[in-house]
């Protein structure tokens, strides 16, 4: 089975079955607010540039578009700048600039200019940190809960690219075959983004 099976799978079956419905809606909210926001408000040129390259790899173009194709850098800087609180935002901003640190430490460049050989490399990287992170099960009943894990970017970032991708036109209509019968499919209606807000 393909990753990209894979993912479809983990969207359609799993992903939207168990997924709040906060997210379905906070999802459409987010896709209503993109057509009207040209420009990044949290992004700077080189982020986007670096959270694109890493959303290509973990859904990159094939019979389907691209994560970049579909806005998945859009989604994620509205996301953001509209819904993450000011720390969670600069624990985000501080993962993705981690990214080009340790890309610099193996390969002497940043992400963005790495071989796709060397970004898969660093991203296997990330998943095995992400793994380590997961609190294991536990068969075992216990009087006293562990702490919640510390938040992973890695993780973080790659339930807002798979998002971001199957609620887009894209990744639903042509990823996970989306129809509307007998209707075509109907984006949200797009609403002015609201002004950042102030800690």
């Amino acid at each position: 089975m393909q990753r990209r099976e894979v993912l479809r799978l983990l969207a359609t079956g799993t992903a939207l079955q168990l997924a709040p419905s906060k997210w379905l809606v906070f999802a459409r909210e987010a896709r209503s607010l993109l057509a009207e926001t040209q420009f990044r408000r949290t992004l700077n040129p080189h982020d986007d540039a670096t959270l694109k390259a890493l959303a290509d790899m973990i859904i990159p173009r094939t019979d389907t578009p691209a994560a970049s194709e579909a806005g998945v850098s859009e989604f994620v800087d509205l996301v953001l700048t509209e819904w993450y609180e000011p720390s969670e935002r600069a624990h985000f901003l501080d993962g993705l600039a981690s990214v080009d640190s340790q890309s610099r430490t193996l390969f002497q460049k940043n992400f963005i200019d790495c071989s796709t050989e060397q970004k898969g490399k660093l991203l296997t990287e990330l998943g095995a940190k992400m793994v380590e992170g997961a609190v294991p099960g536990s068969r075992r009943r216990s009087v006293q809960r562990p702490a919640p894990p510390k938040a992973n970017f890695y993780a973080d970032f790659r339930r807002l690219a798979l998002t971001a991708y199957y609620t887009s036109e894209a990744g639903a209509t042509q990823a996970l075959h989306y129809e509307v019968i007998p209707e075509q499919y109907q984006g949200c209606n797009i609403s002015p983004a609201k002004e950042p807000k102030q800690p």
